[in-house]
């Protein structure tokens, strides 16, 4: 199995070469996890949706979210300081 991008080749190439692995196992098995998560995720955010809809979460405005998150940056930094 081929891909475009040389630094993807090259690492599929070494996993297959340190492990043994077939390339086809391995991309089934990425494949495999990629779909396991992406259910995940899907079932999450509904389940999150569902409660913002059902008024179980509030929800909060994007200003005041990002303040926060800044502030929250900010704290760190001062902290490692």
């Amino acid at each position: 199995m081929r891909f475009t991008n040389p630094e993807l080749q090259a690492k599929v190439e070494q996993w297959v070469a340190d492990t043994g692995c077939p390339v086809e196992d391995l991309v089934e098995d990425l494949m495999k996890g990629y779909f396991d998560e992406l259910a995940k995720t899907q079932k999450t955010l509904d389940s999150r949706y569902d409660d913002i809809k059902d008024g179980k979460v509030k929800m909060i405005p994007g200003e005041e979210a990002f303040a926060r998150l800044k502030a929250k940056s900010e704290a760190r930094r001062k902290a490692r300081k």
